[in-house]
């Protein structure tokens, strides 16, 4: 655990580097002011420091220690945010039109930074900590950008870790659980093709809003009924387009949704019968109904050693009252997934004062900055002592 004097100094700079972050924000793979900044603090500290890896803003630093060869960790922050108007008062708000750091991603890389600062100048451990700054996890597409590039390959990891702000978790505390924490998320849209018609002649129509209507209706019995109740889902149908008159039964209709499971056999069954429940549409009404799988990511599944690593982590810097073990998942989504598919590792909550985020008025509780980073800092200086 670093002294207090030593967190209190580094606290406020982390403070400082969120704040300017958070005044600067940029969606994701656009990351560019984010990124050099961030690979001009790492560089100064002496660390090597990859920029642009793989073609996207993510920033690798690498720092070794000086007690020779041994395991190496990968910490992970990420640096995207939201495409949303910021609401709050705060000196340092956004300054971007429609783009807002309402998910807490400038206090992760602002808390990833100060255990770089803090590990360069204190290197009395063995092996190696690559510092990975991931951009777009928003888009659910950042942290498998990486890993196709080879993140892995080059930047070997026997284990990753990672922290996201949570005010389910009282303020002080840390959650984490085994298993999964987070679920997957799947997007899909259904195209439905039927016959328009006049409004006063709809035998002669095959109405694509009632045939949407049945389709979304169907898909309310999936969870209720195929999937196992000890088996946490959702699946929420959430737009439905269709008609450009008020007397024209249209041509066409089409509905957008998402899954969100938290297993991948879950996920699979619930994509077989998203399919299953368009074709029977299609079938009964006579019409062209067309399922399109759009997006997926993994559950965020931690193991059970390198969640215990965070759990001795967390007793040893905040006292075991202040771990919550066995932290509720929530059916929020979280592409660090991808790496946790490819080692084994830990995601844990960092609890905060505040409202939760993706709000409008959402802004990162400053006090848990201290917090995050000595949960960082103790894990590596368990697992690398």
């Amino acid at each position: 655990m670093v002294p207090e004097l030593e967190m209190s100094a580094l606290s406020v700079e982390m403070r400082d580097w969120r704040h300017d972050i958070h005044r600067y924000p940029e969606l994701g793979f656009k990351e560019h002011r984010t990124a050099e900044k961030v690979a001009t603090l790492l560089e100064s500290w002496g660390l090597a420091v990859v920029t642009a890896f793989g073609g996207t803003t993510g920033v690798i630093g690498t720092l070794r220690g000086d007690q020779g060869a041994g395991m190496a960790i990968g910490l992970r922050a990420d640096m995207d945010a939201l495409p949303m108007q910021e609401n709050t008062q705060a000196a340092y708000r956004s300054v971007r039109e429609k783009v807002f750091h309402g998910c807490g991603h400038d206090g992760h890389t602002a808390i990833l930074l100060g255990v770089a600062k803090y590990l360069s100048t204190h290197k009395d451990f063995k092996g190696t900590i690559h510092f990975i700054f991931q951009p777009a996890e928003e888009t659910l597409r950042g942290g498998s950008e990486l890993i196709r590039h080879g993140l892995f390959e080059q930047f070997p990891c026997d284990e990753i870790y990672a922290l996201h702000n949570n005010n389910c978790v009282p303020a002080g505390k840390v959650g984490v659980r085994v298993g999964a924490i987070l679920s997957a998320c799947d997007h899909f849209r259904i195209r439905i093709k039927g016959v328009g018609s006049h409004a006063a002649f709809p035998h002669k129509s095959i109405d694509p809003i009632v045939v949407g209507s049945s389709i979304v209706q169907s898909l309310q019995s999936v969870v209720s009924r195929n999937v196992n109740p000890f088996d946490a889902a959702v699946l929420s149908v959430c737009q439905f387009h269709a008609g450009t008159a008020i007397n024209v039964i249209p041509e066409t209709a089409e509905l957008e949704g998402t899954v969100r499971t938290m297993s991948r056999e879950t996920q699979a069954l619930i994509r077989t019968r998203l399919q299953e429940v368009c074709d029977g549409a299609a079938q009964a009404y006579g019409c062209e109904v067309t399922f399109e799988h759009l997006q997926s990511s993994p559950p965020t599944v931690n193991s059970e050693v390198q969640t215990q690593v965070v759990r001795d982590a967390a007793e040893h810097v905040l006292g075991s009252d202040n771990v919550v073990v066995n932290a509720d998942p929530l059916m929020a989504s979280e592409d660090f997934a991808f790496m946790l598919e490819q080692r084994p590792g830990s995601y844990f909550y960092l609890g905060h004062d505040g409202l939760t985020c993706h709000h409008p008025e959402f802004d990162f509780d400053d006090a848990s900055l201290p917090v995050g980073a000595n949960v960082f800092i103790e894990i590596v200086q368990q697992r690398l002592s």
